[in-house]
Order: structure tokens, then C-alpha cells, then sequence
């Protein structure tokens, strides 16, 4: 009534707000929501219309079952929140109950079962955790490898992923750090490849598992790999003899610069669970679990996925792969 009363008399925005005790920005926001006219305010209009937004339980998108399902198919192959609501919003555009967000699906999935999601559901989750939680730093521990090429001196056109061929590289490791699985992201199109270390992830090893895989590419993709400081490849200038493939490492305890890479190491943790053996997986499996991942549409590349923007650079590779920057 206060406020109904102060607009009546003219009383300014900042005036009724000095006069109730609350901020301009909270009055003004209420007048524009319960105001009748331009002078006017209905506080009983107002008062049954927030009764009415505070009513509990409210109402869920999960309520539809084809969303529902939906949704948890695409969360049981392990697509993320984000993915499956661009791919939502790109496969019904005209049906408002089939497009949600992906903020939205979590509140879902960290709320067991709400909505018609069932339980559960959040062990498809990258993280596997029904709570978030804030992340910590992480970091290696500095090695010394001879004649290393830092990530300074890596050229201008690796850094803006206008140029295809640009690779990040680093293991996976298993248990006791006994086994491992070496991951390669193609710094343009996210697109990923898993190398098979079944025996042994020293810098041999290492080194020749390399060569294996870099063989099956053409040559325009094999212009440079940037790694971090681990042993594993000492034998870097071996492996640039062989394909002509620069080499930087990055920065001690810095592995935000191969994100790319680092990202998809943390996807493959769904798969490949730290304190595991990952000797246990055949070359087959690596190569599931990396077409599942390159088979996700990514919103980073305008809602195709990495195989599709691969496909589109060796057909043309002069041609943009999203509309828009990203």
C-alpha cells in the first residue's frame, strides 16, 4: 500500500525507495511488473500474483515424457547439459516444451528424480557428483627435457585455431600410474584420438605410439603438437625428424594452455575412472570411446560435432566451420 500511495502523490522512484527501505532498483523492477499505469500501482493484483509465483511444487519441463526421455537417453551416452539442450534447441525450434536449458537439467539431475528424470542420472555426469562443487587447481610437477621448445615461441596462428593441423597432447593415467592412454585434440575441430600404450608410457613408448597414429594423418594436418613437461616425450625431437611436427610444451604447472586437450582428458574420465587399469583396453575400445566423443555436437563449433567439422576440412579446408565466432 505504501508504494500504491507514494506513486499516487508523484513521489519519485528513489523517493518511494528511500521512503520503504529498499533499493530503486528493487521498486522500479516492481512497479514495471504490478503497475497498472504509468502513475498507478495495484498492490492486490500484485500481492495474489507473487501468492501465486511462490506456490510449491512448481511445475517442471520434466513433466513432458518425450522431454524426459529424451533427455535421459542422451545423458545415458554421456552427452552433457549444454550439448543436449543445443541440440534441443536445434532439432525443435518451433516446440517450446521439447527446448530446455542445460542449467535447468542440472537443477534436475541434482534434485534425484525431480520432474520425471530419473535417479541416478548424474553418475553420466562428467564429474559423476550430484552437488557441485568448486574445482581446485591441479598441476604437474616440472621436468626437464632437453632442447625443449616452449609454448612462447609457438607461432601467432596456432594460438587463434585459424590454421587446422595445431594437435595438444598429453596421458591419461591408471592406476599407481602403471598404465595409460595417450590423447591427441585437434586444436581447430576438437576432434580426438585415443593412442594405445597397452605395455609401457616411457618416452620410447611414447614415441612410437606417436608415429603410428601421426602416419594416418595427411600431411596439412601435421603441423605441430603442444605438450606438457612430461618425460614421456623426451624423444620429442625424434618424433619431429620423423613428421616435420613442431613440438612446444607449455608451461610448468599451466594446463590451461592446451585446454582443448584437458577438457577431453576430463570427458574421458567417464569412461576410463582414475585408480583403474587402463592396460585392459583393447585398441578397438579406444576407438568407441573416440567416435562417441567426436560424434558430440559442440557448441564451440556452431552445434556440429568434431567428426562433422573434420569431414568438412579434408574435403575443403579452406572453408569456415561455423557462421560465427566463438
Amino acid at each position: 500500500m505504501q508504494i500504491a500511495d507514494l506513486r499516487l502523490s508523484g513521489a519519485s522512484v528513489r523517493s518511494i525507495a528511500l521512503g520503504i527501505g529498499r533499493s530503486a532498483s528493487t521498486v522500479s523492477r516492481e512497479l514495471r511488473r504490478n503497475g497498472s499505469t504509468r502513475n498507478a500501482y495495484a498492490p492486490y493484483a500484485a500481492q495474489k500474483r507473487a501468492e501465486f509465483r511462490g506456490r510449491r511444487p512448481k511445475a517442471s519441463k520434466f513433466d513432458y515424457p518425450e522431454l524426459a526421455l529424451l533427455v535421459q537417453t542422451k545423458l545415458c551416452v554421456k552427452w552433457s547439459p549444454e550439448q543436449i539442450s543445443l541440440h534441443l534447441d536445434e532439432n525443435f525450434p518451433d516446440q517450446s516444451r521439447m527446448r530446455v536449458s542445460h542449467e535447468t537439467i542440472y537443477q534436475a539431475l541434482f534434485v534425484q528424480g525431480r520432474g520425471g528424470l530419473r535417479t541416478g542420472l548424474h553418475q553420466h555426469l562428467r564429474t559423476g557428483r550430484a552437488v557441485r562443487r568448486p574445482r581446485g587447481r591441479t598441476g604437474k610437477r616440472p621436468s626437464k627435457i632437453p632442447d625443449m621448445v616452449l609454448i612462447s615461441e609457438r607461432p601467432a596462428e596456432v594460438a587463434d585455431r585459424a590454421v587446422p593441423g595445431h594437435w595438444e597432447g598429453d596421458l591419461v593415467l591408471g592406476s599407481n600410474c602403471r598404465s595409460a592412454i595417450a590423447t591427441l585434440v585437434e586444436r581447430k575441430t576438437r576432434y580426438v584420438m585415443l593412442v594405445h600404450l597397452p605395455d609401457d608410457h616411457g618416452a620410447p613408448a611414447v614415441r612410437d605410439a606417436l608415429l603410428a597414429v601421426i602416419a594416418t594423418l595427411p600431411t596439412h594436418l601435421r603441423k605441430s603438437l603442444t605438450w606438457d613437461q612430461g618425460t614421456e616425450l623426451a624423444r620429442h625431437r625424434e618424433i619431429t625428424l620423423a613428421t616435420k611436427m613442431d613440438i612446444y610444451f607449455c608451461d610448468p604447472h599451466s594446463p590451461w594452455q592446451r585446454g582443448s586437450n584437458e577438457n577431453a582428458n576430463g570427458l574421458l574420465r567417464q569412461y576410463f575412472p582414475k585408480g583403474t587399469d587402463l592396460s585392459v583396453h583393447a585398441p578397438e575400445r579406444l576407438l568407441e570411446v573416440a567416435a562417441e566423443l567426436n560424434d558430440r555436437p559442440r557448441k564451440i563449433l556452431g552445434g556440429i560435432s568434431p567428426a562433422q567439422a573434420m569431414q568438412r576440412l579434408l574435403l575443403d579446408p579452406e572453408v569456415p566451420l561455423v557462421a560465427t565466432t566463438a
